[in-house]
């Protein structure tokens, strides 16, 4: 495998680089469904909850903030009687959702290869 980037920068593929630290804050499991379902519509929290109902309260807590330190997701007070929060897409969040779009393609179309392979694999009898 080549040790240098297409920019030809090998610190970039650093363990401890700052993108790949976004990338793994960004691309985890709960991240990818709340971007994907804040890229509906904006929800308060309950929503959100119920549209991921896998999600603890706590993980899609420490999810959202997440998203939200990295400008990926805005929270957003409403001045009602309860105060209402609702959480919504950004702009830089958005430009995710392309990428991400092309990501599931990527899978889908190789999947049945990758399981393949794997049978392959775990067929091998002298590993």
């Amino acid at each position: 495998m080549n040790d240098t980037t297409p920019t030809g920068d090998p610190a970039l593929l650093r363990v401890d680089a700052p993108h790949r630290e976004l990338l793994d804050q960004v691309l985890d499991k709960w991240s990818l469904q709340v971007l994907d379902t804040l890229c509906g519509r904006p929800l308060r929290f309950n929503e959100l909850r119920r549209e991921i109902p896998a999600v603890g309260q706590k993980s899609l807590t420490a999810t959202l903030r997440r998203l939200e330190r990295n400008g990926m997701v805005e929270r957003v007070v409403i001045a009602t009687r309860p105060v209402a929060v609702v959480y919504r897409i950004t702009p830089t969040g958005d430009t995710l959702n392309e990428l991400v779009d092309a990501l599931l393609r990527w899978t889908t179309v190789n999947l049945p290869e990758v399981e393949r392979a794997r049978a392959r694999f775990d067929d091998d009898e002298t590993r």
